[in-house]
């Protein structure tokens, strides 16, 4: 006989607790309306329906499945975990198995293969999204071993330093962990930090009232001697309350993802040995569909699901390349490119910028030999692509320590520098360091360059690339920006690119990061401006887009916000007023689409209606989705073709989408870009919509290729990466998170240029 109620018993650090559940009905999922929605009649996105049949068709796989908070409970209860044939660990909407592919990726990590599911409304009915993935976990390793791998540490007897401490703590907080020195007797903590003294140091009350440093604890009561008693001890517990675990004594449990940003290393790592070529990927999909075995679900059976073990086929077409116009100059004055690439010989760009004055930071171990053959290259590149670059009018050298001390001085010495280059080793915190000193402090536009860098004239060139657009230069445009009456040259358009970028998990404090990008130029559509703002954690809409104030003293509205800004440059760069904007949002998933279409068109009216009270020009808004696990396979061999547009069967049943594959694949299987036009006042239609995105691909100033998302999301994405440098120093200059501490403002000077490049 069933019951509303139930009782269930959950067990953590070997304490019981019993819960009692009540389940009752809250609602029906209507499959008729599902049906209705699926047909393309419109009407509301049926979710309970969906979730239902998603949750069905998950369960049998995930019974095979250990969840995390399970895993640590069976060691809890002593059972050797470690003898079970397969381990596997459910993460979101991903399964994943170490069997199903591993190796290690450096840190103390290694990387687990998988695979996501999902089941997404299309044109073709319910459809199972599966594809393979992975991720990284953490070694079930001693956390010695882990921190030897993490620090690079190979003399035991050397003591911890602060950033070492802190690194470490920053790496294993929240991290289970089993002890090993009690033999028969396995005990499981949860890391909240890391001590800031050893063991042979760190004392403690034992035994009424009498003092003891866990050195001495481990000896008296476990007859233990300890080795590492120069490292820092693992706390567990709270603060008021803390448990002391010598890191010798504690091996990090199976199963546990790294929840954190990996390093560049870590991350050529797992893409070295993850990436799949189009047919091994297809492959694997099609064997997990297989071995999932869906058609002898039992529960996926009584609701009445099927599913085919081959992959949809569906219809695509290739766009053509858009030709690309560079400068009269150049013996090639224009190119189609060839399957998404092209190249800079016997072409100039569009508008060379002008460099006269500019120094060199060495802060690197090169020799001064090779530091003039490095900028002897970059000089020689600059040129040769159509700038007016000089030789260099200072090199200096300095060590990473004194660095901001040295960009000061060159600054001092020459307060007209139009650009400063620092060749500087592959470090994130130098590198945000000299980008918020030269950028928000200076007013210097800057350039780094990595010694580690194979320098050869691909190299050169697309730094030049990268200088010129940041001295206000110009590298190519589409030969069709001056015909009239084609998209977007037919009338006055500002093309907005929007990103927000959020703190990695794990960081519970940390503000998040917006950026908008606008056009400031037409009919070229190919400069743009950058404006960033902190906002409150993990929070989607950007809240700056439109900022209503009052003057205290007048008491009159002073409006404000990033739209209102963009806007007004772009008058003030092409004296026009623009009469379309189109604005290309990135990050924002499906359930948040209704909420951000609201309150960001909202937004942008009120913007344009601040400027001009009977100003509305029409909008289209369009967000773009990279993270999603929608794959194209062609019928031949190798990736898709750069131009490749779906709009049909996969996509929304009754919606505008499509996905665009613009770029060529260079390695791996090739992802398709999502759009979503969500709001579209100007009527595109689908051709045209499909053809400008992918137009505007070949566009991106930084390299000869077209590139996998539309550039203003691209440049968005560049901008708030950046802001987040200029938030990380501010947050190791006092110690704390940064919470929502204002961003420091970018200086005139190199806001008005792609200083984010």
């Amino acid at each position: 006989m069933l019951s509303d109620e139930l009782c269930v018993l959950l067990s953590e650090f070997l304490q019981f607790s019993e819960y009692k559940v009540t389940i009752r009905c809250v609602s029906r999922a209507n499959l008729h309306h599902l049906q209705q929605f699926l047909h393309g009649q419109p009407r509301d996105s049926p979710h309970a329906a969906i979730q239902a049949l998603d949750v069905a068709l998950r369960e049998s796989p995930s019974l095979k499945y250990i969840s995390v908070p399970f895993l640590h409970s069976l060691f809890q209860q002593d059972l050797v975990l470690l003898e079970l044939p397969t381990i596997y660990v459910t993460v979101s909407r991903s399964f994943f198995c170490k069997q199903f592919g591993s190796d290690k990726i450096g840190g103390g990590l290694e990387y687990w293969s998988g695979y996501y599911q999902s089941l997404r409304p299309t044109q073709m009915g319910l459809s199972l999204n599966i594809d393979v993935c992975s991720t990284a976990f953490y070694k079930s390793i001693t956390v010695v071993q882990f921190v030897k791998e993490c620090l690079g540490v190979r003399n035991p007897a050397q003591p911890f330093s602060d950033s070492d401490r802190l690194k470490i703590k920053k790496a294993l907080r929240g991290v289970r962990v089993k002890t090993t020195h009690q033999q028969g007797k396995t005990s499981i903590y949860k890391i909240t930090g890391v001590t800031s003294t050893p063991p042979g140091d760190l004392k403690f009350i034992w035994n009424e009232g009498h003092q003891l440093t866990v050195v001495q604890y481990f000896e008296q009561r476990y007859k233990y001697q300890l080795q590492y008693t120069t490292w820092p001890c693992l706390q567990s517990g709270s603060d008021s309350n803390p448990i002391y675990l010598p890191m010798e004594v504690c091996q990090i449990i199976q199963g546990q993802k790294y929840p954190r940003k990996l390093s560049g290393a870590q991350v050529a790592s797992m893409l070295k040995a993850t990436c799949r070529r189009p047919q091994e990927r297809e492959q694997n999909i099609i064997d997990r569909v297989v071995h999932n075995n869906y058609s002898a679900d039992a529960l996926a059976m009584s609701f009445q699901i099927t599913v085919a073990n081959q992959m949809a086929n569906l219809p695509a077409r290739v766009l053509s390349p858009p030709t690309l116009k560079y400068h009269e100059s150049g013996t090639e004055k224009t190119v189609v490119p060839n399957v998404g690439k092209w190249d800079m010989i016997n072409k100039k760009i569009v508008k060379g910028g002008k460099v006269r004055s500019w120094t060199c930071i060495n802060s690197s171990w090169l020799r001064p030999g090779l530091v003039n053959s490095i900028l002897k290259g970059l000089v020689r590149a600059c040129n040769s692509i159509g700038m007016d670059f000089g030789p260099v009018t200072e090199v200096k050298s300095a060590s990473l320590d004194c660095i901001e001390d040295v960009v000061r001085e060159v600054h001092n010495n020459a307060p007209n520098l139009e650009l400063l280059v620092v060749i500087i080793p592959n470090d994130k915190g130098h590198y945000g360091k000299i980008k918020r000193l030269c950028e928000t402090d200076l007013g210097i536009v800057s350039q780094c360059i990595n010694p580690e860098r194979k320098k050869n004239n691909q190299y050169f060139a697309n730094i030049a690339l990268k200088i010129n657009v940041k001295v206000g230069g110009r590298n190519t445009v589409l030969e069709r920006a001056f015909v009239p009456n084609e998209i977007p040259f037919d009338i006055p358009t500002i093309i907005f690119g929007a990103d927000v970028t959020h703190p990695v998990a794990g960081d519970d404090s940390s503000a998040s990061i917006a950026a908008v990008v606008a056009s400031m130029d037409w009919p070229e559509v190919t400069t743009y401006k950058a404006l960033i703002s902190a906002q409150a954690h993990r929070q989607e809409i950007i809240h700056d887009l439109f900022c209503p104030s009052t003057d205290p003293e007048k008491g009159t509205s002073v409006n404000g916000g990033m739209i209102m800004e963009l806007l007004t440059s772009f008058f003030k760069r092409t004296g026009r007023k623009p009469a379309r904007i189109i604005f290309y949002r990135d990050g924002v998933s499906e359930g948040q689409f209704s909420h951000v279409l609201l309150h960001e068109m909202d937004a942008i009216r009120k913007a344009c209606v601040a400027l001009q009270h009977d100003y509305l020009p029409r909008v289209t808004f369009v967000v773009v989705q990279k993270r999603h696990h929608t794959r194209l396979f062609p019928d031949t061999s190798g990736n898709v073709l750069p131009g490749t547009v779906v709009d049909t069967n996969i996509c929304h049943p009754s919606e505008f989408d499509f996905y665009l594959c613009s770029h060529a694949g260079i390695k791996g299987t090739s992802r398709p870009a999502h759009y979503h036009v969500l709001y579209d006042e100007n009527g595109f239609s689908a051709d045209e919509m499909q053809t400008l995105t992918n137009n505007l691909c070949y566009t991106y100033a930084r390299c000869t290729r077209a590139v996998s998302v539309v550039p203003p999301v691209y440049y968005a994405h560049l901008a708030a990466f950046r802001a987040r440098c200029y938030n990380e120093q501010a947050e190791g200059n006092d110690g704390g998170p940064p919470g929502l501490r204002m961003l420091p403002q970018v200086k005139d000077k190199v806001k008005e240029v792609m200083f984010f490049c």
